[in-house]
């Protein structure tokens, strides 16, 4: 039995093949989706042919028939024969010469986006969200490109001898992965359909699931069908830059090379790297069918990326959806005077610090119910006339046990300690010994206290009887004015932590002050005071 899903499933069509063999030696080992489509072809490719015409008289078919064909030659020794996945990764680079390409390249620089996903991704972390790779950035900011593109989303189509150009109504863009199959390593190429419909946050939601399910060996067929556009990151590997093939069924492929600072200065120190304004940059490369993609429209799609991936716009959508609450970096021109120093800018440095200790938890994460960051503008290092290029130089900051850090360091260093999921006012403090105390505590990740899973699964506990508490007092006492602390049942975990801690330190008493609102939920989950007390007082016995 011979199946061909070259028509559907195009770059892919090796791995289906190989999926198909598999079917064919044990149908259990192939998912149930691939099963089914394995079946209905092979049932098609066994129904009954239609009845042979009458055999021709003797002397015709004589005439016409052909010479018997000789036997396969036995291989020369040492050749082996490329079959399953490997024989049609063969046929289609074969396949793949008969497509007019050609390639446009574009070297753009990736200050920014290094940036840029080095916040993204301490932002996500504090969130446990996972984390935002150079890929992801790159796809959106194609998919971006390319909704405002429409024609190289178009592909080549013959049909009765005649040519035709077929464009889809979306981006349905493939990612190039390379996985471990029984048989050896091998490229699938899936695709995130729609893309161009899905803003960030669902489009990597949809990136990371393909992923996952190609390593797990869970693609369905559905998957690999559709698939308008590719992308391929061999840069990974420190490939610098690359083109690949054009396979038929589709019009455009793009390739991203590794990102670093230039080769002739890839030994030069960081030092004189950040003083030169050296950054990293990458190479893209856009290889399209000719047929039906022109030069020119390759060269301003490669154009548009650039400004995606250096400009402010694709970032601040991604920070928007993420609800990042800080302003993204931009390429911008370096005005750093290499005579002169940066006398000025140390002084800036100073109010910048300043500012982040007096009004960083104006942007803290504290609404338990929705965050709404609002950046001010003295929290914004751009509006203390630094740039991006600053972030690598060196400015006195006493912080973290070292009289100088770079700006990265410094900014690292406040948003961690006043804009996370907590924060604190202390700049009001008069006494300038235990302002500096607190300072200390805040700033010095050392001075975290790392919880173990064991007081994980304790503050757990006394939040769940915080909660379970006030709701039985809603329940029971429906209409009584009991200071309910409903919203902030964290309170209770984090005030029987505090005095634990306080004890651990020699602190004998603790004096507690507070309004109405969860005083019975202190009485009894805190100070110990019995449910029955606190149900006799609701009762009036």
């Amino acid at each position: 039995m011979s199946l061909d899903f070259e028509r559907e499933y195009g770059v892919n069509a090796g791995y289906v093949q190989a999926l198909f063999e598999e079917w064919k030696e044990d149908a259990s080992r192939v998912d149930e989706s691939w099963r089914v489509l394995f079946e209905r072809a092979a049932g098609r490719a066994e129904a009954p042919a239609a009845p042979a015409p009458a055999p021709a008289p003797a002397a015709t078919a004589t005439a016409t028939e052909e010479p018997p064909r000789a036997p396969d030659a036995e291989p020369t020794p040492g050749l082996e024969p490329l079959s399953g996945v490997a024989g049609r990764i063969a046929l289609n680079m074969s396949e793949s010469l008969e497509v007019p390409t050609a390639t446009s390249v574009r070297t753009l620089p990736a200050k920014a986006l290094v940036e840029n996903r080095a916040i993204l991704n301490e932002h996500l972390d504090v969130r446990a969200l996972g984390k935002a790779s150079f890929t992801h950035l790159i796809a959106y900011a194609l998919v971006r490109a390319l909704a405002q593109f429409p024609n190289l989303r178009a592909a080549f189509v013959e049909q009765g001898g005649k040519p035709f150009k077929r464009v889809d109504p979306h981006v349905n863009l493939g990612i190039a992965i390379d996985i471990e199959t029984p048989r050896g390593r091998t490229l699938v190429v899936p695709s995130v359909k729609a893309a161009d419909t899905l803003d960030f946050q669902a489009f990597r939601a949809a990136y990371e699931d393909l992923v996952a399910r190609a390593r797990a060996g869970k693609l369905a067929a559905a998957d690999y069908a559709g698939t308008n556009v590719t992308l391929t990151n061999p840069g990974g590997f420190g490939t610098e830059m690359s083109v690949p093939r054009l396979m038929k069924g589709q019009g455009l492929i793009v390739a991203t090379g590794s990102i670093g600072v230039p080769p002739h200065l890839a030994l030069a120190s960081p030092a004189a790297l950040a003083q030169a304004a050296v950054g990293p940059v990458v190479t893209v490369t856009s290889t399209y069918d000719h047929r039906v993609i022109q030069g020119a429209e390759s060269g301003l799609f490669l154009k548009r990326v650039e400004e995606l991936l250096t400009g402010a716009e694709l970032y601040a959508e991604i920070f928007r959806t993420l609800r990042v609450p800080w302003k993204p970096w931009t390429i911008a021109e370096d005005d750093g005077d290499l005579r002169r120093g940066s006398a000025e800018k140390r002084a800036r440095v100073w109010e910048l610090i300043n500012a982040y200790r007096v009004r960083g938890c104006r942007i803290a994460d504290l609404d338990p119910l929705e965050y709404r960051p609002d950046l001010l503008e003295s929290l914004d290092p751009s509006a203390y006339g630094f740039t991006l290029w600053d972030l690598d130089r060196v400015f006195p900051a006493p912080m973290l046990g070292k009289s100088e850090l770079p700006l990265r360091e410094i900014l690292t260093v406040l948003r961690r300690a006043y804009c996370r999921r907590w924060s604190v006012e202390y700049m009001h403090i008069a006494d300038r010994e235990r302002k500096w105390w607190v300072r200390e505590q805040v700033e010095n990740p050392a001075s975290e206290h790392a919880f173990t899973h064991e007081t994980r699964l304790a503050l757990l506990e006394r939040l769940y009887r915080a909660e379970n508490f006030e709701r039985f007092l809603h329940t029971q006492y429906v209409g009584n004015k009991r200071f309910s602390l409903e919203g902030a049942d964290t309170l209770i975990p984090v005030l029987a932590e505090l005095i634990e801690r306080a004890a651990e330190r020699g602190v004998e008493t603790v004096v507690i002050g507070m309004a109405h609102r969860g005083r019975l939920n202190v009485l009894a989950n805190i100070l110990g005071k019995s449910y029955e007390s606190i149900f006799q007082e609701f009762e009036g016995t």
